[in-house]
């Protein structure tokens, strides 16, 4: 079984023969409109940033309940940082997403307000272009303990959220560029 993002629509008819995820087509179910889906970076793409071992601990986001909107992710090291102090954890994790979709990144709840970690972009922002890049659109996600106390999290702890939604355009929008990198590819 590969390790990379399996892509469940490339079976589908695309007479444009449009480039992007395989996920471009949005399907419905359960009342909710179904436009994403994760999957795992390869172990070599993983193991730039942590163990193989750490690797074996990545888990698919998943929802905790049937009304959170959040697929909350679960960092497969062990961090602790005191006060001030940050850190990147590698996720293990892709996504790809109909176009016109963007999953955006948050803290967990509890983390955020009772003890005081944020990520260090406020709102991590993921396009749905992101996935097509050479590190296979590995999800990292750079945290900052903003409290008084250390903050310790352990291998399998939830400490983001991801949450998918629609994006619009403006009326003159023509970008001319493809993504050609990943993290920081179209400037600061």
């Amino acid at each position: 079984m590969s390790d990379t993002i399996k892509k469940p629509y490339d079976d589908c008819d695309n007479p444009a023969g449009s480039p992007g995820p395989a996920a471009s087509r949005a399907q419905t179910g359960g009342g909710m409109r179904r436009a994403g889906l994760f999957g795992k970076v390869s172990v070599d793409e993983f193991i730039k940033h942590a163990s193989k071992e750490a690797y074996l601990r990545v888990r698919l986001p998943v929802r905790a309940t049937a009304g959170s909107a959040g697929y909350d992710f679960v960092t497969p090291v062990d961090i602790t940082l005191e006060p001030g102090e940050s850190a990147v954890i590698p996720t293990g994790i892709q996504a790809q997403m109909a176009e016109g979709v963007v999953l955006l990144l948050f803290p967990r709840s509890g983390l955020g307000f009772s003890h005081g970690m944020r990520l260090a972009n406020t709102t991590g922002v993921i396009d749905s272009d992101y996935w097509q890049t050479p590190n296979q659109g590995h999800i990292l996600v750079r945290i900052v303990n903003g409290d008084a106390a250390p903050l310790r999290l352990k291998a399998g702890d939830r400490f983001c959220q991801g949450v998918f939604l629609p994006f619009l355009l403006t009326l003159d929008d023509e970008p001319g560029a493809e993504r050609a990198g990943g993290i920081g590819s179209t400037g600061l």
